[in-house]
Formats: C-alpha cells, sequence, structure tokens
C-alpha cells in the first residue's frame, strides 16, 4: 500500500485527497503546511474515527518530514506559488507527485519541473479534472472516432458567475505573484481542455485583458456624493456584490476568522480582511484570446470573472462537422436551459442531439473517476481516451495561460516556446 503525504492542507486537499484516502483505508502519513493550528484543528474536529493523528510538519522542514515518513508520492494541494518548491523537492528524492492545478504558476518554473522529473525516478500527474467530466469525456470520444475530421477551430466563451467570480478576489489569487493570474489558476482548465480535445499542442497566443468589474477603480465600488468610496459596515451595505451574495457563504463576514471546509480557520493565511475593491488587486478579470495549435486549429477564447452565470458556451468545428454545447447554471445553481444535451451537426447530414452522461460525485462526477485513476491504476477508457494528465500537459496549459496575460500587458503576440524551454 503506497504511503502519501500532503503539501498543504486546503479545502481541496481536505475534500480531495486526504478525507477520501483515509475513507478508503489508505496511509496519509502527515502534513506540510505553514498553519499548525489548522492542523491541529483537522486531528481533533475532522480526522475520521480510528485513524493515527496527521503529524505536521512546517514547510522547511520538508526533505525531514521525508526522512521520518518514507512516502511513496507527495501530494501538492497548497496555494499555487507554492507547487514549484514541493515539487521540485520531491522529484530530488524520487518521489511520485500529484499536483493540483495549476502545476504551477510561472512557465520558467513549469520549465524547472520539467527538468527535475528528467533527473528522477519520480513522476508528476496533475489533476485536470475538467477531462474527466463525462459530457467532455462524451465530446473527446467523437473527435477520437473521427467524427469530425480534422479539427480546424474551437470557439470558448466562459463565464464565472458573480459570486464565485469574486470569491477570487477575496483571496490570495487576487496577486499575480501568488497565483500566475486567473487567466492560470482558472485559465489552465479550459486550455488543458481544448489541448486534449483536439490532441494538439499551443503555439503561439495573442490576447487582450483588462481589470474591469473589481479593484479600487471598479465601477461598482460604492461611493459618497464626493466620490469617495465608501469603509466599513456602510461599504458592505451599498455594495451590490456583497448583497447579491448575501445568505450564500460566497464571501468571507467582515471582521470574523477566515474559515473553510468543516469550519477550520484560515487564520495564518487571511490575518486581515480582504475585499473586492483592495489597492493589491494586480490581475485582469476579463480576458479575449487567440491561440494557434500546432496541427493547425485555432482557439477564439474568452473568459470573465463577473457574470450572472456560470459556465460555458463551445464550438468545435473540422473537415466533417462540429460539436456545439452550452453548460451552465445560475448563482442560485439553476441549471441553464439546454445544459443536458448536446449538439453534433455532421457537415453533410441530419443534426444529432446527444444526451449528457449524468454521474454521482464533485465536479458533475468527475473527482471520484480521477482520485481511482491517481491512487490506482488508470482505468482502460482513460488510458484510451488518454485522461490522466503528465507534467508537460500540465506545464503547457500555465505556458499558455500565462502568454494570455503577457499578450495583454505587452500588447504583442506571444508563442509558447518563448515561454517555456521545449527540449
Amino acid at each position: 500500500m503506497k504511503r502519501y503525504v500532503l503539501c498543504g492542507l486546503s479545502n481541496r486537499g481536505l475534500a480531495s485527497f486526504v478525507l477520501p484516502l483515509l475513507e478508503n483505508g489508505d496511509t496519509v502519513a502527515g502534513v506540510v503546511d505553514p498553519d499548525r493550528a489548522r492542523v491541529e484543528a483537522f486531528n481533533d474536529s475532522v480526522l475520521p474515527e480510528g485513524h493515527e493523528r496527521l503529524p505536521w510538519y512546517a514547510p522547511p522542514d520538508f526533505d525531514r518530514m521525508v526522512d521520518e515518513l518514507a512516502p511513496d508520492t507527495v501530494i501538492v494541494a497548497s496555494p499555487d506559488h507554492t507547487h514549484a518548491g514541493y515539487i521540485v523537492a520531491a522529484l530530488a528524492r524520487d518521489l511520485d507527485v500529484i499536483s493540483e492545478k495549476p502545476m504551477v504558476t510561472t512557465a520558467a518554473d513549469a520549465a524547472r519541473v520539467l527538468r527535475a522529473q528528467r533527473d528522477s525516478k519520480g513522476s508528476v500527474l496533475v489533476t485536470h479534472n475538467m477531462r474527466y467530466i463525462p459530457r467532455h469525456r462524451q465530446i473527446k470520444e467523437l473527435i477520437q472516432d473521427g467524427r469530425l475530421g480534422r479539427i480546424t477551430h474551437v470557439a470558448l466563451d466562459y463565464h464565472v458567475d458573480l459570486r464565485h467570480g469574486g470569491s477570487y478576489f477575496q483571496r490570495w489569487n487576487r496577486v499575480r505573484a501568488l497565483s500566475g493570474g486567473l487567466s492560470v489558476h482558472k485559465g489552465c482548465h479550459h486550455l488543458d481542455l481544448v489541448s486534449w480535445w483536439i490532441d494538439s499542442a499551443p503555439e503561439q497566443v495573442f490576447a487582450y485583458g483588462a481589470l474591469n468589474y473589481y479593484g479600487p477603480g471598479s465601477p461598482h465600488r460604492p461611493r459618497d456624493a464626493s466620490g469617495e468610496p465608501y469603509t466599513g459596515a456602510e461599504l458592505y451595505e451599498r455594495d451590490p456584490y456583497y448583497r447579491a451574495q448575501a445568505g450564500s457563504g460566497a464571501f468571507p463576514e467582515p471582521g470574523g476568522a477566515r474559515t473553510g471546509l468543516y469550519g477550520l480557520a484560515y487564520r495564518h493565511q487571511y490575518p486581515t480582511d480582504t475585499y473586492l475593491y483592495d489597492d493589491e488587486i494586480d490581475i485582469e478579470d476579463t480576458y479575449s484570446a487567440l491561440v494557434r495549435y500546432r496541427n493547425g486549429a485555432s482557439l477564439a477564447y474568452s473568459l470573465d470573472f463577473s457574470s450572472p452565470w456560470e459556465g460555458y458556451r463551445v464550438m468545435i468545428s473540422g473537415t466533417h462537422g462540429q460539436i456545439e454545447s452550452r453548460h451552465g447554471r445560475t448563482p442560485d445553481g439553476t441549471p441553464l436551459p439546454g445544459s443536458d444535451t448536446f449538439t453534433f451537426s455532421p457537415l453533410f447530414g441530419t443534426p444529432e442531439t446527444i444526451e449528457v452522461i449524468v454521474r454521482e460525485g464533485g465536479h458533475e462526477g468527475a473527482d471520484p473517476l480521477l482520485r481511482s485513476d491517481l491512487f490506482g491504476e488508470p482505468a482502460a477508457e482513460s488510458l484510451r481516451l488518454g485522461l490522466p494528465a503528465d507534467a508537460r500537459q500540465g506545464a503547457l496549459a500555465v505556458a499558455t495561460g500565462e502568454a494570455i496575460w503577457r499578450s495583454a500587458v505587452e500588447s504583442r503576440p506571444i508563442d509558447i516556446a518563448e515561454l517555456l524551454d521545449r527540449s
């Protein structure tokens, strides 16, 4: 039986890795996290009955942890900017790594990981779980079976609703040095999905991006008659984002300790209040990009973080046909019409409406299948569809996300090879 250690007792680390592993009878030998109090609170109130308390290690003690616990696999679910350090340290000890997406925050760190993997007996898998969503596997099947012919173009229009989108701007994600920006942190999901669907690597990006909804210059920031921003209780009373999410738990309450799943506090990570209009926000909330791929296909991609609904419209065109899908929900969880089907239209023939497969579990049934592949042997279907994402694919998703924000900032096309060592 494999022994796992976790770097980062985040919500994702807790719900997607530690608890499922423990409930399955696997061994989680210890936790590396800067917040000892959070780990102790987990041991006191969340750890399933019958399991030994998880020992805590500070980040500088990673090597000591490996010496003392002898893990087989390191799971990385800490804030994005810390991933590279943990991954490279694990590979230096010839350990396997399972990394939350994005694998890292910069193309430079992605190249660093790839070099470390080449010199290691260990390997890296990245949890790009959007590949595992049943509807996405159905689309991959149609493409892989040749029903669209050679893929020529993809149009993907992705929206994040005002509750979910606004939450990013109250977390560490809002600082580029910590997240790579949302074209990396969130966009890597979509960019990896498209590369996987069309089985090709991105080569060049041209993009626009801006901070339109959040930050100190937000058009929604409440101001008094003289134009001065409101503060304190009056800010929250007047803020349309705060009022729109009231009762949902999407935003932390002002003045209270930030808490995550199972009521575990994030006092170390968020020692003070943060809000949507803070000066430190230095990323974009809106992107429009064109991406060229090695096989000649192109992607028209847009992404925004303050929408009345969450989800996407996608159209995948090929020499023999086209797939069109619209999938989404309103902030209260109501599915949008048409979310339970997608359409395949052959170039010469009658369009076909395809019912979406429904599975239980997180992310529309993706997470249980992903964990099965990560913690066991990949299923035959997973191997046939190429579902597990390796370090190279994780690196390409990060580099493409970085190319998007860099192109927007520098007003020029960005070659992926310029950012990522392809040797």
